[in-house]
């Protein structure tokens, strides 16, 4: 059984099922569903659609180097059936999916943990604009003098110190 890749979002086309568009030029083009051929005919590029695997690669947001990807790639040499081969064969296509899966989560996991220290902060910054919203309305007051107090103290103090 050959599982095809759609042209326009890369996700699978399992026999009898999608679109094949034949050009003038004898170009096949597989699509996996209509929303992707329409998408086709109107000219839109891959690259710049967001919710297509081109645009999320070239974002930065899935891994676009990988040495799991070779073995995906298509041949179209004819082997000799043989029981022992097949077998290892599916062995190998779980272990690379498992490995592939595995390096997916850490990608993922590594891009999260740069935006994690940025929203900590956006969150410190809003918290601190909108303190009144979480604090009752007289704890605030009271931050307020000791505040004031504290700084009118400073400032005795390097008065005196000078």
């Amino acid at each position: 059984m050959r599982v095809d890749k759609c042209w326009f979002c890369s996700s699978s086309v399992y026999p009898g099922h999608g679109i094949t568009f034949v050009r003038n030029d004898a170009s096949v083009f597989k699509f996996c569903r209509s929303k992707c051929h329409k998408n086709f005919k109107m000219k839109r590029n891959p690259r710049k659609v967001r919710w297509t695997k081109a645009y999320r690669k070239l974002a930065g947001k899935e891994l676009a180097e990988d040495a799991t990807f070779d073995l995906e790639r298509r041949r179209n040499r004819p082997e000799k059936y043989d029981r022992e081969v097949v077998a290892k064969t599916l062995k190998a296509m779980q272990r690379v999916d498992d490995i592939r899966t595995r390096r997916q989560e850490r990608f993922y996991e590594k891009r999260m943990q740069k935006t994690k220290g940025e929203k900590q902060a956006a969150d410190r910054v809003q918290l601190e604009k909108e303190i009144h919203l979480v604090k009752a309305p007289k704890s605030l007051t009271k931050d307020k003098d000791k505040l004031r107090v504290a700084a009118e103290e400073r400032q005795a103090n390097d008065a005196m110190q000078e």
